[in-house]
């Protein structure tokens, strides 16, 4: 069986780092009140220059090191973002072009927090219906853009930041001990659409416009959701959860992490977790703490991982793979 295995992965944060402190003279917060509720600590923020192109480039350009690849080794690039540089082209042909690519093809999936997950999937049918022997997939963001900066239920969240893995096309027995991806999960919603939503675009008010969540309606759906969709995708790769070796969450508050591995039976130690340095950074958090706890040697070889995310829509899903 073909399989979609995991070659490379890296990441890239804008310089700005932004503490909670920050916030404590321009709303009614402080730093005990953002830990205590999000587990958040700081976050990167883009530069003005920056665009969510170039976070991409440079989170592509350290996957394609860490792969030992050149960007003609590449046949495709997915950029899973809510946040691109310009209505079109996508950021995926800027991505492309800054590569130096000219062959293969590129395109976005704005799936917003659940963009990787979505992207995962895609990458992978393509992979297994031979239209694609290694496809770059990448998570960027630049939220701060898109921030109301009085409301503090949200714009102490979000934070910016890319990143990527490299996913190559591998001869696999088809079982579940085989290395790559195993099974995907993917779900939306609509009718939950006006829980978490950016109040523009550009055939409503021609504008950005700002997020807008209804946090306590989304945590509850966040919890339940992202633990039947993990075990969804465990069931038809034919695994349990006791056979889970690292849970990789969307990073988007400490509490919901909790209370999702806490519904999987899986203990903390099992968890990934950089939501306290980066924030939520949308799509791209789970690909930044797949390719932090990399970097790191947590992961060995044949240790099965679950990656899981929900965001506006709303849209859920998960990924088990092999590493």
């Amino acid at each position: 069986m073909r399989r979609a295995i995991v070659r490379g992965t890296g990441h890239y944060l804008p310089e700005r780092v932004v503490e909670n402190s920050w916030f404590e003279d321009k709303l009614d917060t402080s730093d005990e009140w953002i830990r205590a509720r999000t587990g958040i600590e700081r976050r990167h923020f883009a530069a003005d220059d920056q665009r969510t192109s170039d976070l991409g480039i440079l989170a592509a350009q350290a996957a394609l090191a860490d792969a030992g690849l050149e960007p003609g080794q590449i046949d495709a690039v997915i950029v899973a973002t809510s946040t691109p540089d310009l209505t079109f082209p996508s950021v995926a042909t800027m991505v492309q072009a800054g590569l130096g690519m000219r062959h293969g093809f590129a395109y976005d999936l704005q799936a917003v927090c659940a963009g990787f997950v979505y992207a995962l999937a895609n990458a992978d049918a393509m992979i297994r219906a031979g239209l694609a022997q290694r496809v770059l997939v990448i998570g960027a963001e630049i939220f701060s853009r898109i921030m109301d900066w009085t409301d503090r239920g949200t714009c102490v969240l979000f934070g910016d930041g890319a990143g990527a893995l490299v996913l190559e096309a591998a001869e696999g027995q088809g079982s579940s001990a085989d290395r790559g991806i195993l099974a995907t999960d993917l779900n939306s919603d609509g009718q939950y659409r006006d829980l978490l939503y950016v109040d523009g675009g550009v055939a409503s008010t021609g504008t950005a416009g700002h997020l807008r969540m209804q946090g306590n309606l989304v945590f509850r759906h966040a919890v339940e959701k992202l633990a039947d969709t993990a075990h969804r995708a465990l069931d038809r790769a034919g695994l349990d959860a006791d056979q889970v070796d690292w849970l990789v969450p969307h990073q988007a508050n400490l509490r919901i992490i909790e209370a999702t591995a806490k519904r999987m039976r899986l203990p903390m130690e099992k968890v990934v977790l950089t939501v306290a340095d980066h924030g939520n950074t949308s799509a791209a958090s789970i690909p930044l703490a797949l390719s932090v706890a990399n970097a790191q040697g947590r992961f060995k070889p044949g240790d099965l991982l679950v990656a899981e995310a929900i965001g506006g829509g709303l849209a859920w899903g998960s990924v088990v793979l092999r590493w």
